[in-house]
């Protein structure tokens, strides 16, 4: 049986959970998916995890607080002044806490998310760019269907 490798082409059931058990991604049940392990679609620690598997296995890996998505860092979190808001997007767009807003990198060819902490008055507004899973601990659950 084929086992994973670095830049395998893989399709794959797979469950990712928080610290709190809801599912934030969940395959089983409806189309797997087919990802390239090195093109990003996971984090690297759970592709590192994934190396060695053989076709058919199904397991769980448990990752530790930090491992899977970074510790959380503090000056991601950083105020963003109307006025460069109003640049970057349409001026008209109000933003509620709780909102996840898409900004381009800047080379313009790809783009970053930022999720709003607060609003103030004179329309700055504070976004936290940490991953939403950066300091939590995960549980990923994998069944490797098919390895090219």
């Amino acid at each position: 049986m084929p086992h994973v490798e670095p830049g395998s082409f893989l399709t794959l059931h797979y469950r990712l959970t928080g610290p709190d058990g809801r599912d934030l991604i969940n395959t089983f049940g409806t189309q797997p998916a087919t990802l390239s392990l090195g093109g990003g679609e996971l984090s690297p620690a759970i592709e590192q995890r994934l190396i060695g598997l053989e076709e058919g296995t199904h397991t769980v890996i448990e990752l530790a607080a930090g491992e899977a998505f970074g510790p959380r860092q503090p000056e991601m979190v950083q105020w963003v002044a109307r006025k460069l808001l109003d640049e970057l997007g349409d001026p008209h767009e109000r933003y509620a806490v709780g909102d996840v807003v898409q900004f381009p990198t800047p080379d313009g060819l790809g783009s970053y998310a930022g999720a709003v902490r607060e609003v103030r008055e004179d329309g700055a507004v504070l976004f936290d760019f940490n991953h939403p899973l950066a300091g939590q601990p995960v549980r990923f659950e994998v069944q490797i269907i098919g390895v090219l």
